[in-house]
């Protein structure tokens, strides 16, 4: 108990991964988790178990965050049904790995849709209350990707580019307000987003030994809640070869190698 006691955090993306392991953390410190996503079976099985675990009322909400209309309706029923969003993590995304040649269209605008739209929709529909009532926090879920693009990942890459600009320009925005914006950049963390994202297991198996553990990942993401802070990076020697490429990228390039070809 402590900061977070009695504060209400909205998690996109909340049916599993990090999502999940966020709502179980934040649960544990006192928090009342609104979780919402796609898979609405799975939140209310996660809400059933922070119910029983930590005795604490969960709230769920089925929404595709690309469904702009839809996301209006969801955080409107937040609102009547919490009445204020202390924490926003916007955590739903997905990747798909393919090289331009071959990646299809209609997937590639999804990833946009989900990614970066959505992110910034469910941004605006608590933008208003936090600045009103002069607090909150909004984190969103980047990727080390949108600092180091690499092969066969260039979409997803740019949504994670563009959720890194908007993070930027809104926590200038915001910088004279108690709104603290804060984006996360990890690595590869060992979650089921590689289900979608590398269906032939071939860069999993080349990264396993790197892999982040989602329970660590969620402990940060926590444990920053309502604290002012720019980014979280993960992990940080990672992050160390992406301010490495911003300085010398040509270098990178030439010499990263298997470092860089490892999808």
């Amino acid at each position: 108990m402590g900061r977070l006691n009695g504060k209400t955090v909205v998690i996109t993306g909340a049916s599993s991964g990090i999502g999940e392991k966020v709502a179980y953390y934040a649960a544990e410190q006192g928090a009342t988790p609104v979780l919402v996503a796609r898979s609405y079976n799975n939140l209310v099985k996660i809400a059933d178990t922070i119910k029983e675990r930590y005795n604490i009322t969960c709230f769920t909400y089925q929404l595709d965050v690309s469904n702009v209309p839809a996301v209006k309706e969801v955080f409107s029923q937040i609102y009547s049904e919490c009445k204020v969003v202390d924490v926003l993590v916007n955590n739903a995304g997905f990747g798909v790995f393919d090289n331009v040649v071959d990646a299809d269209l209609g997937k590639m605008k999804t990833m946009f849709e989900v990614n970066v739209f959505g992110l910034v929709a469910c941004t605006k529909m608590v933008l208003p209350q936090m600045i009103e009532n002069g607090a909150g926090h909004i984190i969103n879920i980047a990727s080390q990707a949108g600092k180091i693009a690499t092969p066969k990942s260039s979409v997803y890459s740019a949504t994670k580019h563009a959720v890194l600009g908007f993070t930027n320009s809104l926590r200038l925005e915001l910088s004279d307000s108690d709104v603290f914006v804060t984006s996360v950049n990890p690595g590869p963390i060992r979650t089921r987003f590689f289900d979608i994202a590398d269906e032939s297991g071939s860069y999993v198996k080349n990264v396993e030994k790197f892999m982040l553990d989602p329970d660590y990942v969620a402990r940060r993401i926590v444990n920053t809640m309502l604290v002012r802070k720019r980014e979280i990076n993960l992990p940080g020697w990672m992050n160390m070869g992406s301010v490495f490429y911003q300085l010398f990228p040509t270098l990178v390039e030439k010499v990263g190698g298997k470092a860089i070809f490892k999808k």
